[in-house]
């Protein structure tokens, strides 16, 4: 975006909107927390940790995890999950961070556009570990994390999107919330925490264009240097107190539709960290709606995939914005932001699941063809309802001369078309497995540990350092 033509932040009468937000993040009680929102986030930390187990042996996390080795410490209370070396926060958070946004499965809320759990988790968990806290607080913590984030997501707005990784930027502002509120953290300091989390934010999407290793930076970066900003804040270090929507603020450099009345609407009564979708394709999650679309078109009509002579997906601006950049995916995790890749392989595989997307399949001839076969075209209607709602509609044209469509009107795995407790199960088991993260015997450890999280006298050690899971707390024990 051209930052000279951004709308100059109006001025608000008494408290700032990050005024008022710090206050609220920094009051969360467990107590005030709806049952609803304590099992949502006990979900959202099985998939983030399993995520990260995904991410094992790629090359941008041995990366990350060589980084830490050299410049952190040989010894610490906090997990690198993947390697499980330890360490201090700041390189536990950095590496899981990575870590745990390489295979494209971790959450994301819509109306945000942004993938909470791969910022905020790593930061809190950290920042728990150290500290020895118990599982409740570190559900409150998580829960003023997604607040904090989401909101300032919602607040940047679209234009911020089109240029900037809000998971990169915003998420870096989450990270922060939710450290701060778990070092308890008064207003005053988590308003600080905020101010140079903010300042910090960054996160550019040129690097789809080069299939580079950024995007896992992005998440590193904002779960770390989000820790950061919240323990220089309880030092006495200060931020900017108006990071967001003062004259220099994130808004007049990010944005042109900046929105300050999500900063504060309906705090303490709408939980954002409840509306947050778990991702069931391991792609980009713009590709989801049209993959589910196409996937129920070829069932209704029994179509294969050499049956099909072009497909339409009509989608949203944000998904050409991110989408369009790749034309001709060279790498894995490129063919994730591909349309026409990912529906190849649904068309193909009947799925776009975690080991679908292998260097061979990104040379498969066939493959190759149907991607080739793809085009997006931006639909009014579905432009609309996004981001709140994410919907998918496919058209299909056939060899033999027939056309056929298919639309949806909410992903597979949102809110409204959730995934079960024994689905998420599933799928964590699925993710440890695929580079050898954890065996089965101890991810189902771990799943029963979180399943307990509010129960827990602190979480610390999930997975041991010779290949034992953590044991399961006893909260009635001496």
């Amino acid at each position: 975006m051209n930052t000279k033509t951004a709308k100059k932040p109006v001025a608000v009468a008494g408290p700032s909107p990050t005024q008022v937000l710090s206050e609220f993040l920094a009051s969360i009680r467990y107590e005030d927390l709806p049952e609803s929102v304590v099992s949502r986030t006990e979900d959202l930390f099985l998939d983030w940790l399993a995520s990260a187990l995904a991410g094992k042996g790629s090359r941008p996390v041995r990366v990350l995890e060589q980084f830490a080795a050299r410049m952190g410490p040989a010894e610490g209370a906090c997990e690198i999950l993947t390697s499980r070396a330890r360490t201090s926060p700041f390189f536990a958070a950095l590496v899981n961070g990575g870590a745990s946004h390489v295979v494209e499965q971790d959450d994301l809320h819509n109306s945000s556009v942004l993938h909470p759990g791969t910022v905020v988790f790593p930061a809190v968990l950290a920042a728990a570990q150290e500290n020895g806290v118990s599982g409740k607080e570190l559900v409150v913590a998580t829960v003023a994390g997604y607040e904090a984030a989401i909101r300032v997501g919602e607040f940047l707005g679209r234009s911020h999107y089109k240029v900037f990784h809000t998971t990169g930027t915003a998420g870096k502002l989450g990270a922060a919330a939710g450290v701060a509120r778990l070092l308890k953290l008064d207003a005053g300091r988590l308003q600080h925490a905020l101010g140079s989390a903010g300042t910090m934010a960054a996160g550019l999407w040129e690097f789809l264009r080069d299939a580079a290793d950024s995007k896992q930076l992005h998440t590193a970066k904002a779960a770390a240097d989000g820790l950061m900003a919240a323990y220089l804040a309880r030092d006495g270090f200060t931020g900017a107190r108006r990071i967001l929507e003062g004259e220099q603020g994130m808004a007049a450099g990010m944005s042109d539709d900046a929105d300050p009345t999500r900063l504060t609407d309906g705090l303490g009564s709408r939980w954002a960290l409840a509306e947050t979708s778990f991702k069931f394709h391991a792609s980009c999650r713009h590709t989801h709606p049209a993959a589910d679309a196409l996937l129920e078109l070829m069932r209704l009509h029994h179509l294969k995939a050499d049956e099909v002579a072009g497909v339409t997906a009509y989608v949203h601006q944000g998904a050409l914005d991110v989408l369009g950049p790749v034309t001709d995916p060279q790498t894995i995790h490129q063919s994730k932001f591909s349309m026409g890749f990912v529906l190849a392989q649904v068309a193909v595989n009947g799925r776009a699941g975690l080991a679908d997307f292998t260097e061979q399949s990104l040379r498969d001839p066939r493959m190759r063809s149907f991607h080739d076969k793809v085009k997006m075209v931006l639909d009014p209607e579905i432009d609309r309802a996004y981001p709140k709602r994410w919907m998918g509609r496919v058209a299909v044209k056939t060899r033999d001369g027939k056309s056929v469509e298919h639309k949806i009107v909410s992903p597979r795995g949102d809110p409204d078309n959730t995934l079960s407790r024994a689905e998420l199960e599933d799928k964590a088991l699925r993710l440890a497995a695929y580079a050898g993260g954890a065996t089965g015997a101890e991810l189902k450890k771990v799943i029963a540990r979180i399943w307990r999280l509010r129960e827990a006298r602190d979480v610390r050690n999930f997975l041991g350092a010779q290949g034992v899971a953590g044991e399961i707390d006893d909260p009635m024990a001496d």
